[in-house]
């Protein structure tokens, strides 16, 4: 997408209001670039992105977003992997311990330090429905979030987990994301979030069951039988 003229022409070294400009380097200033954009795109939805609202919001030039991104559709790839990795390295979807207690535990957390990361992804969302050129990106990684949920569901469900209950525990969690978002009231999320927890030690309390002395026959079906004999 071609950007305006408005967004082509900068000052050297100061911006349209005549302030300084930050010195970025090549490594830290891609993250801070891909930040900024979330931060825009959260607070003012997709249309507004533009390379002179990034630079602006990041304090820096505007060919610095250029040289980084090279194309607007480019910077908002990038942005979305960068919204979807931090939420999955920051929310415990997939804590890797296989422990109930751990799953999700840092959710409302996530959404309080950092709304705006959230907001951008359902912002992309929305706007999918609009430019479907953006679903094939937002599949792909949504799928990182779902094939998360489906590793960390097996490592604590002695029998596993079906797609559809993955799909499941996952809508409950995007929920809470987005109730959270527009509400408030983390400790609406936290009860919730507790709520499921509960569902899950149930599920894997079944799953030993399953796998155990009543899947062959050998142990009683109810623990207040009497014994045989």
């Amino acid at each position: 997408m071609t950007e305006s003229a408005d967004d082509t022409t900068e000052g050297k070294g100061t911006g349209r209001r005549g302030r300084p400009r930050k010195r970025v380097h090549y490594g830290a200033g891609r993250e801070a670039l891909l930040s900024a954009a979330v931060r825009v795109v959260a607070r003012a939805g997709l249309r507004k992105l533009t390379y002179r609202a990034v630079a602006e919001e990041a304090g820096v030039t505007h060919g610095l977003v250029v040289h980084h991104f090279g194309s607007r559709d480019a910077l908002i790839e990038e942005a979305l992997t960068h919204a979807v990795r931090t939420s999955l390295s920051t929310s415990a979807v997939e804590p890797g311990t296989g422990k109930v207690a751990d799953f999700s535990a840092g959710l409302s957390e996530m959404v309080t330090a950092d709304p705006d990361i959230q907001a951008f992804q359902y912002e992309l969302m929305l706007e999918s429905r609009r430019r479907p050129e953006l679903l094939p990106q937002l599949r792909a990684l949504y799928d990182e979030y779902f094939d998360a949920t489906q590793r960390e569901l097996t490592r604590m469900l002695p029998g596993g987990a079906s797609p559809a209950l993955m799909r499941l525990v996952f809508a409950a969690l995007d929920g809470l994301v987005l109730h959270q978002l527009v509400l408030g009231e983390p400790q609406v999320t936290d009860a919730a979030l507790e709520e499921l927890r509960s569902l899950l030690r149930l599920l894997a309390a079944d799953g030993d069951v399953a796998d155990g002395d009543v899947a062959d026959g050998d142990a009683e079906p109810d623990g207040d039988a009497e014994p045989a004999g």
